[in-house]
């Protein structure tokens, strides 16, 4: 069975103003022990404090990209060693916005992903479909292919956690139907199954698209749902918590 992730993505959100409420996370967040993992990725400027705030505790602090090199000549970019280095365990690649605004392919997002693992760290990949493309009837056909181009070659699926995020859904307040989340993750287990074989039945499958305390307890519920990746509720420790309690 895939473990229970319940994942932050600050966003461009945050300043050193913001770490009381990592430290309030943090304090309200029980051992792994009970079974559920909890984690905030942070912008880069945060890394070092928010993996300070939170040492000793539960809770985990992750990225929200990285670079597919090492190290190099990236003016601007942070690579997957230098967030290793801050103490952080997770980094995203491939959420919708990155693929939007920097133009980062499936193709791009497999080598992040790759160079994530080479640095000991847990890479969420995202996927999603438009608004367009799910109107068109296309949904499941889009996000699973996008799933298989995105998935690092040779990966050990342990390491693994994938976020589906509906691109129409992702800070709007509007959500994806029960039916049609238990319908693309049913179809995403699969894909994965296709791929790793029985060992896809660990690979945690989060949804994210406008989670928030209220809805939170219904779509968790959902078969192959295994936690979710929270925008806007993750900047508020009782929101965040809230959601984690619902997990």
């Amino acid at each position: 069975m895939a473990r229970t992730l319940v994942a932050g993505n600050w966003k461009m959100n945050g300043t050193s103003a913001s770490l009381p409420e990592i430290e309030a996370i943090a304090a309200g967040v029980t051992p792994e022990k009970e079974g559920v993992e909890a984690l905030i990725c942070v912008p880069a400027t945060l890394l070092t404090r928010a993996a300070a705030a939170a040492k000793g505790t539960a809770l985990m602090i992750g990225a929200e990209t990285c670079h597919a090199r090492g190290s190099g000549a990236h003016t601007g970019d942070i690579s997957a060693p230098m967030i290793a280095d801050t103490g952080a365990s997770h980094v995203i690649v491939g959420h919708s916005e990155r693929r939007a605004d920097h133009g980062e392919s499936s193709e791009i997002v497999a080598a992040q992903a790759a160079a994530a693992l080479e640095a000991g760290l847990t890479p969420i990949i995202c996927i999603g479909e438009t608004a367009a493309e799910r109107d068109s009837g296309k949904a499941i056909e889009v996000v699973t292919t996008m799933l298989s181009a995105s998935l690092p070659a040779g990966a050990d699926p342990s390491l693994l956690v994938i976020a589906y995020e509906p691109v129409w859904a992702i800070g709007t307040g509007n959500v994806a139907t029960v039916e049609a989340v238990d319908e693309m993750h049913t179809a995403l287990r699969a894909r994965l199954t296709d791929t790793y074989g029985a060992a896809a039945a660990g690979i945690p499958i989060l949804y994210g698209g406008s989670m928030n305390p209220g809805n939170a307890a219904g779509l968790l519920a959902v078969r192959d749902v295994n936690g979710g990746l929270i925008g806007g509720a993750s900047l508020k420790a009782a929101d965040f918590l809230a959601i984690y309690a619902a997990a």
